[in-house]
């Protein structure tokens, strides 16, 4: 089927009131998912990485006149609300005119520990102890996705992935990058039991990051961007690291560290895959 084609002509709705249009509204204004775990994205971005990630649609939303650049999955609900009902629904001031409802990835945290070679040669985790910025969040899946994390575990206090404001940040990575709530006591548990060691990254005094054994399995804990990280944690950490900074700054947005520390690892993982690398005679 063409891309932007539709096979079936949608279902047209004029009401605000809708019990799908009012569905619309609440899950996109949650900041995770509905009871039924379904979650609400927006734009043409989105919808597209949903696609591509294979998810499934419960339904697509399309502003009158608006033609999507893309085939729709043919399973699920396709409905046409004309553009006061469709502005009513959504969040973005200027919308792109297309919506959906779909069921979210389930993640275990197992998935977490698998290294899917041959992107990586270990494990490489991330804990994000109370990120409460949903943005913050929603970078660091990218940037996890970007440098082949294996995943995220997501303590207490961290905004779901689900979040749209998360999701838009993430570009699509949360679709993909396993993402997994755990308590504090349970991911060290999950740690210990997979021989993983945490790494806590700390503004100062820390082992500078191109020092830290990275090409190991490890899980990197990032703290809350005003408090840090909890005082257990820190004394779970095998290593403190440190992002060295010339500048005239205190820290680096916790987004930004983390995104540092992971093409870090990728760089290093990428080096000792080099040398073990048998050479042509």
């Amino acid at each position: 089927m063409p891309a932007g084609t539709l096979r079936t002509r949608p279902r047209l709705i004029e009401s605000r009131q809708n019990p799908r249009v009012k569905e619309l509204r609440a899950a996109l204004s949650r900041s995770g998912r509905t009871p039924s775990g379904l979650i609400a994205i927006e734009g043409e971005h989105l919808v597209a990485e949903a696609l591509r990630s294979h998810l499934r649609f419960a339904a697509v939303f399309l502003r009158d006149g608006y033609q999507p650049p893309f085939a729709l999955p043919e399973d699920s609900e396709h409905l046409l609300l004309p553009a006061d009902v469709f502005a009513s629904a959504v969040s973005t001031e200027q919308p792109q005119g297309i919506a959906a409802i779909i069921h979210a990835p389930d993640f275990s945290a197992d998935v977490i520990f698998r290294a899917p070679a041959p992107l990586v040669i270990a494990p490489l985790i991330l804990v994000l102890a109370g990120l409460q910025d949903p943005g913050n969040v929603g970078t660091l899946l990218r940037s996890a996705e970007a440098f082949a994390a294996t995943g995220v575990l997501l303590l207490p206090g961290t905004a779901s992935p689900w979040n749209p404001k998360a999701l838009r940040a993430s570009a699509g990575s949360a679709f993909r990058v396993p993402a997994v709530n755990a308590t504090e006591a349970e991911a060290l548990d999950l740690l210990a039991q997979h021989n993983v060691p945490a790494i806590a990254a700390v503004a100062r005094a820390g082992t500078p990051v191109s020092d830290a054994p990275l090409a190991s399995p490890c899980a990197m804990l990032i703290g809350n961007e005003g408090a840090g990280l909890s005082d257990s944690l820190l004394a779970a950490a095998a290593h403190c690291i440190t992002i060295p900074m010339p500048g005239n700054v205190e820290s680096l947005n916790a987004a930004i560290a983390g995104s540092l520390l992971l093409y870090e690892a990728a760089r290093q993982r990428s080096q000792k895959d080099a040398c073990q690398r048998p050479t042509s005679p």
